[in-house]
């Protein structure tokens, strides 16, 4: 099970660069302009519509189908399988006739910035792209039923032919001038999807068979486990929908801007959180289902520890070199100067924020560890809210980057909430043991990150190069790292260690 999750964290990282690499290709040919921001809503318009209910249905569907294949076998499961399919191929169909009536209407709240031809082109890239959700369904119904049977490596890279599809058409379309290829791109790329996923689940015992039976105390089932979920993704969608929609109003090319500024957020966090969240989390659960309180309070410490370890020096290095990181990874092509400013402004607010995410994942997983997840649930409703009333205030103050500074202090007031809420639940928890480390992290970071920056810009020293920024980034590290070592951060050696020792068990 062990090697299962590294791989599994080792195959996301791979799909998750094949989705960096579509930004990288996007952002070459359509830099953040008005046929991108489109193309990024008529994408998302599906995926919140139904992806909230496709997320609900995935999480839900493996303890059920499990359930099913014990007490009556496989059979039943796939025709529990199929039943399932087709309920919800119905209410997608309601779901899609609804869409291709009120679309522009749909599109105007998804981005209310967008007007006149602007958004008769978005209305009919909707119109095409709402199609795609009949897919969609399909495959996260089926990569759970792969799930189920422990094959873990198709649901995880089938998102790569799914970038390839796109990154050709984004380049197709760019220079034969045929921008309605954009609209057909997605739903092509979900139907290849769709028969790679078909296969490799016909290859391990499913079969289709027409089932419709929507009083199925199974499919009542499903609904019970699914609400909780799909409740807690929507607010996390409504969030981004929040986001979009203002960035449209607020300038061409806004979209775009916050999506590039936000995949460079989360993949900091992705790499310097989840990885090690991952790690830690079994511990965790063990400590919880032993009732050893005191235990998962120092696991748990020790691992917000390990991770403001990491994340402070890397929020200071992404806010010094924001916009030198962003000008490298996507200033070429379409991608001007205009693109390269909303895109560095977004980057660099996201930055404050990463702490604030990273505490809150490590936070969640404990009271996830505890099965409790109505508290999680309730203050992601009060993060939206806080993020909602924010970015309306701060979008015209400081334009994109009060959209993504809402967004990164919702995330530190959450934070702060959970911290209370799990005193509640728990007791003292031991934080300020922790504020010595947490200042010494602190001042390396801003010392390292401030000497990075001082030798970047040096006189004659060629800010744009790219060779200078590597430098002045590893120099970085390498004084952070030092500085850590000189001011005797507590637990630094030991977090190193059980680090390398978990990993070399695995």
């Amino acid at each position: 099970m062990k090697k299962s999750v590294i791989m599994l964290m080792l195959l996301t990282i791979i799909s998750k660069i094949s989705g960096f690499l579509r930004d990288l290709t996007l952002a070459y040919f359509y830099g953040a302009s008005e046929i991108s921001d489109i193309f990024l809503i008529s994408l998302s318009i599906p995926t919140i519509i139904f992806g909230v209910i496709a997320a609900g249905i995935s999480t839900g569907y493996i303890p059920l189908y499990s359930k099913i294949d014990n007490q009556f076998g496989e059979d039943s499961g796939i025709r529990f399988t199929n039943n399932l399919i087709g309920i919800l191929m119905s209410i997608c169909t309601v779901i899609v006739i609804l869409a291709l009536i009120f679309t522009e209407y749909l599109v105007k709240i998804f981005a209310f910035g967008f007007e006149g031809e602007v958004l008769e082109l978005a209305v009919m890239f909707t119109r095409v792209s709402i199609f795609g959700i009949y897919f969609t369904i399909i495959i996260r119904i089926l990569s759970a039923y792969l799930n189920y049977k422990q094959i873990f490596a198709v649901p995880s890279l089938i998102g790569i032919p799914m970038n390839l599809v796109l990154i050709v058409s984004i380049i197709i379309s760019s220079s034969t001038g045929w921008i309605y290829l954009l609209a057909f791109a997605n739903v092509l790329a979900l139907f290849v999807q769709l028969l790679i996923i078909i296969f490799f689940a016909c290859r391990h015992s499913f079969y289709f068979v027409p089932v419709f039976k929507p009083q199925d105390r199974h499919i009542k089932e499903m609904a019970a486990l699914s609400l909780p979920v799909i409740l807690g993704s929507s607010v996390t969608q409504i969030n981004r929908l929040v986001d979009r929609s203002l960035a449209s109003w607020v300038a061409i090319g806004g979209i775009s801007s916050i999506n590039y500024a936000n995949t460079l957020n989360t993949s900091f966090i992705g790499i310097f959180v989840s990885s090690f969240v991952t790690v830690f989390y079994p511990d965790i659960s063990k400590r919880a289902a032993k009732g050893d309180i005191d235990g998962l309070k120092y696991i748990m410490n020790q691992t917000i520890a390990g991770v403001m370890l990491l994340i402070i020096p890397a929020t200071a290095g992404a806010m010094v070199f924001a916009e030198p990181i962003v000008r490298f990874l996507f200033a070429r092509g379409a991608f001007d100067e205009s693109a390269v400013s909303l895109t560095s402004s977004a980057f660099f607010f996201y930055s404050l924020g990463m702490s604030g995410a990273g505490i809150n994942l490590i936070l969640t997983r404990t009271f996830f560890a505890l099965q409790d997840t109505r508290t999680p649930m309730v203050n992601s409703a009060i993060s939206m809210g806080i993020n909602v009333v924010l970015s309306f205030t701060l979008a015209p103050v400081i334009g994109i980057g009060g959209i993504a500074l809402a967004t990164s202090t919702a995330s530190i007031i959450t934070a702060l909430l959970l911290f209370k809420s799990l005193r509640k639940k728990l007791g003292q928890l031991h934080l300020k043991r922790m504020i010595p480390s947490f200042i010494k992290i602190c001042a390396a970071s801003a010392v390292s990150a401030v000497i990075a920056w001082i030798i970047y810009t040096l006189p004659g020293a060629g800010a744009s190069d790219p060779l200078l920024l590597a430098i002045s980034i590893l120099l970085m590290i390498t004084i952070y790292s030092g500085l850590i070592y000189i001011l005797k951060v507590e637990g630094a050696d030991t977090f190193v260690k059980s680090i390398i020792r978990r990993f070399n068990k695995r």
